[in-house]
């Protein structure tokens, strides 16, 4: 039997040579599903990392003959530590990445924290983006496509200190978590207490709850870092507008998400010209993972849908 909640391949590229700074950096990737099957790269939330996957979703990409992909962001997993100047910047060296795996077309999905950088590749590769899928992402905090509210909107308030404090906080906090291993899961059960009863339910779930533990005690020794990068490129402008991202976008939001409003889904759909938004009653934020398998089948119809050739006329 095919071990489906194990990557198939793991490991971590060289990255940077696309970059203007041109530095030694790898960033870390862990594969899921079939090897030639159409490639859907998975960008995790902040924090997260390359493993922050629902069994699910592993278990549908090796059923349906997807290529998994979990990519992970400068300073988490496999990645180098690295700050962007902002969220488009990622694009560089996911670039590097994607000639290393052999990947031409491809689809994307950002859930929370990686919606950004979801739309920004949306943005930069174009056409080479078949379809983009967006899970309680975030939305853009400053200049014209800017909404108020939420918890990055907050966040912004400590970004003029985050170059100053943001590591060395970070570096205490990744220290911490080497030692609370025995401890991880009450956490969570605890943080689950604490939550929207849609989050409550979904982290009573033990496979649920095994891949958060997983993906927070691997994330690498610089994993609680990386959060404070993501709330800093977040909290300014990302390099492009998100009404010049022509890619179908397909995007999930729970009414009652407590960490990035539903609110916020509304607005930056409104901006995209090509972008469907699915309303999710009753649900919050970390509840969402539970919509992996109808994510990636939407994806799936939108792609197919698009690559359809049209039928000829009538004579021909």
């Amino acid at each position: 039997m095919i071990d489906v909640d194990r990557p198939k391949i793991e490991g971590s590229v060289a990255v940077g040579t696309h970059a203007t700074d041109r530095t030694k950096r790898r960033m870390g990737f862990a594969e899921f599903g079939s090897a030639s099957g159409r490639p859907i790269l998975w960008f995790h939330g902040t924090p997260g990392a390359r493993r922050q996957i629902p069994l699910e979703a592993r278990e549908y990409a090796a059923a349906r003959g997807v290529r998994l992909i979990g990519i992970d962001r400068p300073g988490v997993g496999s990645s180098t530590a690295h700050p962007y100047d902002s969220v488009r910047d990622f694009c560089a060296d996911l670039t590097d990445v994607l000639d290393a795996l052999g990947i031409d077309d491809f689809g994307v999905i950002g859930v929370s924290g990686g919606g950004p950088y979801a739309l920004a590749v949306a943005h930069e590769f174009g056409p080479r983006v078949h379809v983009a899928g967006i899970v309680g992402g975030v939305a853009p905090t400053v200049g014209p496509e800017a909404i108020g509210g939420g918890a990055v909107a907050l966040a912004r308030r400590a970004a003029p200190v985050l170059p100053v404090l943001g590591a060395p906080v970070g570096q205490v906090i990744s220290t911490a978590l080497r030692f609370v291993r025995p401890i991880a899961e009450p956490a969570i059960l605890l943080y689950g207490r604490l939550s929207p009863a849609a989050d409550r339910e979904l982290l009573s779930r033990p496979e649920f709850r095994a891949m958060f533990l997983d993906d927070l005690l691997s994330g690498g020794s610089h994993r609680m870092e990386a959060p404070f990068n993501d709330v800093r490129v977040f909290s300014r402008d990302w390099g492009f507008s998100v009404s010049d991202v022509s890619t179908p976008v397909r995007w999930w939001h729970g009414d009652r998400d407590h960490i990035v409003p539903y609110a916020h889904g509304e607005h930056v759909v409104s901006l995209l010209p090509d972008a469907k938004l699915f309303s999710l009653h009753g649900e919050s934020h970390l509840s969402l993972f539970g919509m992996s398998t109808d994510v990636m089948d939407e994806l799936l119809a939108v792609w197919d849908q698009a690559t359809v050739a049209p039928p000829s006329p009538a004579g021909e």
